[in-house]
């Protein structure tokens, strides 16, 4: 267990979730990294001041989050284990509800690292690599066709290979994360929108223009084009008291 980590008694209805709850935080936070072992089932007891059952519920909740390993009557205490995308996206709804965050600070973080991402990519790609990336362009357009589900399927995948060419596995993660959350969103309103080719087709000439300026290596502006595109597609959604927020990266 490092050293400074503790955890506070719980005392609600379902307490197993305060458990869960505490244990995601200190792990969103980086005071729990994989590796780490938390407390024996004992000592978890004592801390939290539950039941032993209760404490087993956490474990078997965090264990199927893909957040730890948990063996009945370990010694040293479970084991807190690598984020995978899925562990990471069941984790970021987890804190995003528990701080009763909304759209405006998703939108926000979004922008903010998904713009990130792509100026990394803009310097860092290969030709070879921007090659690839066009394939997912052309791959968009061929779901026009399909209507607008497969186009938001490809559309992902375009954005997952621009996250996967800044090299950077947390900056993968997280966009995964903060997509999954607001991707409903993208296809609301392509569903209800009364041109739903013309809006794809819009969408695709936003992409032809961030690919045009990631070849060319022109950094700052894949990164205007990635937050004005995002603010287009999200800012309605956004109470206009918080409104703010979103604009202020633009």
């Amino acid at each position: 267990m490092p050293k400074g980590v503790s955890f506070a008694p719980v005392r609600t209805v379902r307490a197993y979730e305060g458990i869960v709850r505490q244990v995601e935080e200190r792990i969103a936070a980086g005071d729990l990294r994989p590796g780490d072992r938390l407390p024996s089932e004992r000592e978890l007891t004592t801390q939290f001041d539950v039941s032993r059952s209760t404490v087993r519920e956490a474990l078997r909740v965090l264990e199927s989050s893909g957040l730890i390993r948990s063996r009945p009557g370990d010694p040293l205490g479970p084991q807190v284990i690598a984020s995978t995308a899925s562990a990471m996206r069941k984790l970021f709804a987890r804190v995003v509800d528990s701080r009763r965050l909304g759209v405006a600070e998703l939108l926000q973080f979004r922008m903010i690292i998904e713009s990130a991402a792509g100026s990394v990519a803009a310097r860092m790609a290969s030709p070879s690599e921007l090659d690839e990336l066009e394939q997912a362009l052309a791959g968009m357009r061929d779901a026009v066709a399909d209507g607008y589900e497969a186009f938001s399927a490809a559309d992902v995948r375009f954005h997952e290979h621009v996250a996967r060419l800044s090299g950077n596995e947390l900056l993968v993660l997280c966009l995964d994360a903060v997509r999954s959350m607001v991707l409903d969103l993208i296809s609301t309103k392509l569903a209800e929108s009364p041109d739903r080719e013309a809006l794809m087709e819009r969408t695709l000439a936003h992409h032809r223009r961030v690919l045009d300026a990631m070849r060319a290596g022109e950094a700052d502006e894949v990164t205007r084009l990635t937050r004005e595109e995002l603010h287009r597609y999200y800012a309605e959604y956004v109470p206009e008291a918080r409104r703010s927020m979103v604009d202020v990266l633009l």
